[in-house]
């Protein structure tokens, strides 16, 4: 298999007519902000004004706290999909530890219908570095990995030489900028597992095992990376960094609304005109995002949106219309904002079949360490699948609850969860696609008007 150049990459992009994040449609775009697919070298990133908030760090004598404290003022909220306010977990890393600290950047992006990260590492790779940097100041920091998605090899290589150029320029290595201050960035790829995607899989496989995650406490801030006090972030959240430094606090928190500061990239596909990444401040309405994506393709009737990355419950059409794309809009509504995924339906969807490709994809990532994951998301996506095949039995949707149920809250990390939210958000929204599928049961429950 030959590995393509992200110039091939973007090649392809462009012929096949995806948007990307080169479609001009932001709305007060902080990330992809001027970026055209070819200027991500760091003469390019230095001319929109790149490292100068290192160099304000550096040049006015910030303390690592006055750095932590700002983004803390800045409400920015982890953009990997947990949502956790990113100062406050800055201000876990143990200040007077004497040894070894890490800070890693969290790029195993896999969640189904996510690629913001990817073509934040593409186009803008020394964005990250630089947020990385002051990160690593304000926590003492010395040691840093990247750790990017095994299936996109050519954004691993574009990284590469993005650290290259910036070691070259005295952003990265010792003595940084003429200062005191010593960071050293690596970049690690992986080999595809979704489960890495939670940050003590992901600690586990960077240093070589078996990519299982870790049961906490020790929570990595404490025991993370070999063992040491360790941060892992998200590539986006790393990426707000510097403009917050830049710009201040209270501009980043002006941007967004109240507890959901700035802006946030939304990976839209599914049944849209123009499927791509969408950087809006948060606090958009989702109509506004999705008349940003075109609208629905064909001019079909909206049915159902996933908001958050496959994960997240499913929000039927009349719900999401009249939600803003924040976490607290998201969460009232009964879904999460996650990694920002948005996967639209429209009309003609079949739930089930939705359902079926959810539920093995879930059943093929698990690692296996939990018994409730193990055993439950194979349970589970038989089950759909024989109600999808016609051959269901009138219990089977009690059953699937029951078992969605007994896998949330009993599994060492979240993909049980995230299993099982799907299956019971499906079938409490869409039940009666469930029910047409079940011989026998649709008359029954239209003969007595209750569920069986």
């Amino acid at each position: 298999m030959t590995t393509m150049t992200p110039d091939q990459v973007l090649a392809q992009f462009e012929a096949t007519g995806a948007q990307t994040c080169f479609h001009g449609r932001h709305i007060q775009p902080q990330i992809y902000k001027d970026l055209n697919g070819s200027n991500w070298r760091l003469k390019d990133y230095e001319a929109r004004g790149g490292y100068q908030a290192l160099r304000k760090i550096l040049a006015e004598g910030m303390t690592p706290d006055q750095v932590i404290a700002e983004v803390k003022a800045s409400g920015l909220r982890g953009r990997g999909g947990a949502g956790f306010p990113t100062g406050l977990k800055w201000s876990f890393m143990p200040r007077q530890f004497p040894g070894q600290k890490y800070l890693v950047c969290n790029a195993d992006e896999g969640e189904p219908g996510t690629c913001k990260d990817r073509d934040i590492l593409l186009y803008n790779p020394h964005l990250v570095i630089e947020g990385m940097v002051i990160g690593a100041f304000a926590m003492g920091v010395s040691v840093g990995y990247n750790y990017i998605h095994g299936e996109i090899f050519q954004t691993y290589e574009r990284f590469e030489a993005a650290i290259e150029e910036a070691r070259a320029a005295g952003y990265l290595g010792d003595n940084i900028l003429g200062s005191a201050f010593s960071f050293q960035l690596h970049a690690a790829h992986g080999f595809g597992a979704y489960v890495c995607g939670e940050e003590t899989g992901l600690l586990e496989s960077l240093e070589g095992k078996k990519g299982q995650p870790r049961f906490k406490p020790p929570f990595p801030a404490s025991f993370g990376l070999y063992g040491k006090p360790t941060t892992v972030n998200n590539v986006e959240t790393l990426a707000a960094v510097p403009w917050i430094i830049c710009n201040g606090a209270k501009a980043y928190l002006e941007c967004g609304k109240p507890n959901n500061g700035g802006t946030k990239i939304f990976s839209v596909s599914g049944d849209v005109e123009q499927p791509g990444n969408y950087e809006i401040p948060m606090g958009t309405p989702f109509a506004k995002l999705l008349e940003l994506a075109g609208g629905v393709r064909g001019g079909r009737k909206l049915k159902a949106v996933i908001p958050g990355g496959s994960s997240s419950p499913v929000l039927p059409a009349h719900i999401i219309m009249e939600c803003t794309m924040d976490y607290d809009s998201i969460a009232k509504a009964g879904s999460m904002l996650g990694s920002g995924a948005v996967i639209v339906m429209d009309e003609t969807r079949s739930m089930v079949q939705a359902l079926r490709r959810l539920s093995y994809f879930y059943m093929h990532e698990s690692c296996g360490q939990c018994t409730p994951c193990r055993e439950g998301t194979g349970w589970m996506w038989r089950l759909v699948d024989r109600i999808h095949n016609g051959q269901g039995r009138p219990s089977d949707l009690a059953l699937l609850d029951n078992v969605g149920e007994n896998i949330m809250g009993r599994t060492i990390c979240a993909l049980g969860d995230a299993a099982a939210m799907p299956v019971r958000a499906m079938i409490k929204q869409f039940r009666h696609e469930f029910e047409a599928l079940i011989p026998g049961l649709a008359a029954a429950t239209a003969a007595t008007g209750e569920k069986v």
